[in-house]
């Protein structure tokens, strides 16, 4: 716990020095504590995304970020030191209670983050795809090894930067770290509610309630809870300048946009917010977007690099491509995992999935078990409420705008992967709309904001059974704080793993010994996979992963064992 508390001190002073960096050369001309963090991480991913293209993200990326950094700071210390003197002021002003209530937040965050991983993806490729990272940046064909290492979040290659593998080996919890940004940033601007009583400071101060929701994801380094975070930042910005917009904003938001986008794909529809505010405002910002079109380049040509080096294909899963790769995971395999994401969905068999209607494919969805069914039906109930509670308290073009783009995303993710989590920024906006009219008095706020507390407190502290909430056997107890953790966190896995060395023709991998998770990795040293994958690519698509090279950082290969099972 304490170390990482050391350790997010000095991610606060390396993305604030960026940050500013950044804000400097953008011209975006913003003085958030919070957003000026947000923009140093972006910063450190672009980077580290650059870097990844060459070589492994470790000691030597270290020393350039940090020879970067004392440069910046050197440059422009007397401006850093206005940020932190104007951000303690705004501490300093918090309400007693909100300063209260901040503190313990801050420590419960650190609690958790100091506790076992909770998310099971964690232990698939989280964990797996950082250490490859670490050890040799973007490996060609990595997904021939392990399907899931496909998916290299932005995220993951934020938190390659900052897990400092070279000195400790259970730093993981950047989530951590972007859930007390968001947490500051909206006691801040509930603080702000108080005195100016603007309905859009509510909304985006009511943040901390959704705690409750936001902790099972920061014991590891899910990208998800970073896209709900920078959704509720922009979606605030937004409201506050869809008719009074500058370029400083509009600049600002996009790279926020852009950010979520390279964090995970599932976000694409916030993109519409960039576009429906260039066509409002487009007479003053035609002449003036080189800057968030140049990012958006950049951001797009490493997203494109970063999926064909380690996939073969520029926009996995899609295999369409003009080029072909020796190391491209074969189309069969790209398409079953396209299936898999689907069904993941439904919880059905493929077979199922194709034998039913659309209402029987809908039927399915919203009557899942425990919470994937609970947060199906609430999407299908804001659907059908919220136009009533927009145009009945919050009738201005910018909330209804929101809504379309929700709409839109729903519409959109139908076709792939309609999981609660890829709309839960939505449904948090919306939750917190409908929310801010029950909780419109600072009584009221002080009540829910300490009954939260005493439950996080709680669920931090206390084991659970939570096989209410879920049908997954590995998810059935929540993650709880222990003693032994004040000073060192818990390790990266959840499980007490053993591994044992395999030989496959000239691959050798570390497989779990216990394979009961088909696609369990856990912190097995690299490489890593579960025998039982590999043998299930054997049989049903007749082809298994070999080194191209004798060296592990040229990457892996799809061999087609078609005429050896002959």
């Amino acid at each position: 716990m304490i170390l990482i508390l050391l350790s997010w001190i000095y991610i606060l002073f390396i993305t604030i020095n960026l940050g500013l960096g950044t804000d400097k050369i953008l011209r975006l001309k913003n003085s958030n504590f919070v957003i000026l963090s947000i923009l140093g991480l972006f910063t450190t991913t672009i980077l580290a995304s650059i870097w990844a293209i060459f070589g492994r993200i470790n000691i030597e990326f270290h020393i350039f970020l940090l020879i970067l950094n004392i440069g910046i700071f050197l440059r422009l210390k007397n401006e850093i030191k206005v940020i932190y003197i104007s951000f303690f002021k705004e501490l300093q002003s918090l309400e007693k209670f909100l300063k209260t209530t901040l503190a313990i937040i801050a420590l419960l965050i650190l609690a958790q983050c100091a506790s076992t991983p909770y998310i099971i993806d964690n232990e698939s490729y989280y964990i797996q795809t950082i250490k490859w990272i670490n050890e040799y940046g973007f490996v060609k064909g990595i997904a021939n090894l392990h399907l899931f290492l496909a998916q290299t979040s932005g995220w993951h290659i934020t938190q390659s930067a900052f897990n400092f593998s070279f000195l400790y080996d259970k730093f993981n919890d950047l989530s951590g770290f972007c859930l007390l940004l968001g947490n500051i940033y909206a006691i801040l601007h509930l603080n702000s509610y108080f005195k100016n009583k603007e309905k859009n400071y509510l909304i985006i101060g009511l943040l901390p309630l959704a705690n409750l929701f936001f902790f099972s994801f920061i014991s590891s380094p899910s990208p998800d809870l970073p896209i709900y975070i920078l959704s509720l930042i922009i979606f605030f910005n937004f409201l506050n300048s869809y008719k009074n917009l500058n370029i400083e904003t509009f600049n600002t938001i996009s790279i926020l946009i852009l950010f979520a986008i390279y964090i995970k794909t599932t976000a694409i529809a916030l993109i519409l917010i960039v576009l429906l505010l260039f066509v409002k405002h487009h007479k003053f910002l035609m002449p003036k977007t080189i800057k968030p079109i140049s990012i958006g380049l950049l951001v797009l040509f490493l997203f494109l690099i970063k999926n064909t080096i380690i996939s073969g294909y520029p926009i996995f899963p899609i295999t369409s491509n003009i080029f072909h790769f020796d190391f491209q995971i074969p189309a069969s395999m790209a398409h079953f995992y396209y299936d898999e994401t689907k069904r993941a969905a439904f919880s059905i068999t493929q077979n199922e999935f194709d034998n039913m209607s659309l209402f029987e494919i809908f039927k399915t969805w919203i009557s899942r078990p425990a919470l994937h069914g609970f947060f199906n039906k609430l999407i299908v109930l804001l659907v059908i409420i919220t136009p009533f509670f927009i145009y009945k308290f919050f009738n201005k073009k910018a909330f209804w705008v929101l809504y379309g783009i929700f709409i839109f995303q729903i519409i959109v993710l139908l076709s792939s992967s309609p999981q609660y989590r890829f709309f839960m920024n939505f449904i948090l906006l919306f939750l917190f709309l409908i929310a801010s009219l029950i909780l419109n008095n600072q009584k009221r706020i002080i009540l829910s904001l300490y009954i939260t507390l005493l439950i996080l407190a709680f669920i931090v502290i206390i084991p659970i059974n939570l096989k209410a909430f879920t049908t997954n056997t590995f998810l059935t107890s929540n993650s709880t704080f222990s003693i032994n953790n004040i000073v060192f966190p818990y390790k990266n896995s959840k499980f007490d793993t053993n591994y044992t060395p395999i030989i496959n023709g000239n691959l050798q991998y570390n497989s779990p010994v216990d394979n009961s998770f088909f696609w369990g990795t856990g912190d097995g040293a690299i490489p890593c996979v579960n025998r039982e994958q590999i043998n299930y690519f054997e049989t049903y698509y007749k082809v298994k992963p070999q080194m191209r090279t004798t060296n592990l950082k040229d990457g892996f290969y799809a061999k087609n064992i078609s005429n050896e099972s002959n």
